[in-house]
């Protein structure tokens, strides 16, 4: 992590994540590098501590990893959104993608998604931010010298 940016070390994200271990460097780092689409690492980002902008990266790399790759050798999923309904006679599965005020629908596809999603609810929310000060007026007091 240098002046500001978090780098990005797939062997360490294959240590703290097992299920991605049968991803290749260049699959986790085309993850990661989508994942910074999605939260901005400069030094002017939103996220100002480093080590909590690199936690939150890895847990976008690691749902766009599954969504985009799958998990513990298996294919992604095919399927887009939360089961709604299933059933067993002929196999029958329904999905549910609901259009969600900021996207969240997306984030709660996977279990990082969904963390990623609860752990940056503080930037969803608006902040007061008050402009330049201006010009410096100075106050007269008719009645003192």
């Amino acid at each position: 992590m240098a002046s500001g940016v978090v780098i990005f070390d797939p062997a360490a994200f294959k240590e703290v994540y097992p299920t991605f271990a049968t991803l290749s460097d260049p699959q986790l780092d085309n993850a990661f590098n989508t994942a910074t689409l999605y939260l901005n690492n400069t030094p002017r980002s939103q996220v100002a501590d480093v080590v909590r902008r690199a936690l939150l990266l890895n847990l976008l790399t690691a749902h766009i990893a599954a969504m985009q790759y799958g998990e513990n050798g298996q294919p992604p999923s095919p399927l887009v959104g939360r089961i709604n309904s299933a059933a067993e006679g002929s196999v029958n599965v329904g999905t549910d993608y609901p259009v969600q005020p900021g996207s969240q629908a997306w984030y709660i596809q996977t279990q990082y998604g969904a963390m990623f999603w609860e752990a940056t609810a503080w930037l969803r929310v608006g902040r007061y931010v008050p402009g330049p000060c201006g010009v410096p007026v100075s106050v007269t007091i008719p009645w003192r010298p």
